[in-house]
């Protein structure tokens, strides 16, 4: 559409030609519902944005909107946020029933680890009395441990 037809179609002057009437209508027409899908799409973006979590008033939130380019979708973008640091990560919530089932799977299958013990050894060489090395050796034969033959 040239300068001369916008000049001249803001005036409420009748067009002699119907076709030609109904053609800027048309246009108009397109026009604005152009500038509503462009609306629509712009309230669509900033919906995914606050469903993510992200404070659209941050000046560091704006230039992430600005500049996001991946997929629209909530999860997506809480993803991106927290790579970039806008957000805190989500903390994983574990399952207590799973977590419940591992851990009995565990003890069934006799894999329950207890804590290592102290070197027994390191503990003999770091003794500085004589009455150190008699505890260390009474506390290995507390725990079935015969430090003898070693």
């Amino acid at each position: 559409m040239s300068e001369y037809d916008e000049f001249y179609e803001d005036d409420d002057q009748q067009e002699s030609n119907p076709v030609r009437a109904r053609m800027k209508q048309l246009e108009k027409e397109t026009r604005d519902l152009r500038k509503q899908v462009a609306e629509a799409q712009a309230a669509q973006k900033e919906l995914a944005f606050v469903k993510a979590g992200i404070d659209l008033t941050s000046p560091m939130s704006k230039y992430f909107v600005k500049g996001y380019d991946g997929e629209l979708t909530p999860e997506a973008i809480r993803l991106a946020a927290e790579e970039a640091q806008l957000v805190a990560p989500t903390p994983q919530v574990q399952d207590t029933d799973k977590s419940g089932w591992q851990e009995s799977n565990k003890i069934a299958a006799g894999a329950e680890a207890s804590p290592a013990g102290p070197s027994w050894m390191k503990r003999i060489s770091d003794a500085n009395s004589e009455s150190e090395l008699f505890e260390i050796f009474a506390e290995a034969q507390a725990q079935g441990i015969d430090l003898s033959q070693s």
